[in-house]
């Protein structure tokens, strides 16, 4: 029988501001500042703020790609 995966077994979409921040490894104080700046994706839903996973891995390699220079 084929395996299925169920919501709660699937990996996340998106990450609120603790986990997305844990994830790159910088602090949630320097995640806002980027947020703020519109440096790194994010959507905003309702007052929410989460952080694609996919988008994260993105940005995350072109800034490995461009030495971390904006």
């Amino acid at each position: 029988m084929p395996s299925e995966i169920t919501p709660i077994d699937a990996p996340p979409l998106a990450l609120r501001t603790d986990a997305a921040a844990k994830s790159l490894g910088i602090s949630p104080r320097k995640l806002w500042e980027l947020t703020n700046r519109g440096e790194i994706p994010h959507v905003r839903i309702g007052r929410a703020v989460v952080y694609p996973v996919d988008a994260l891995r993105d940005w995350l390699a072109e800034q490995a790609e461009r030495g971390g220079r904006p």
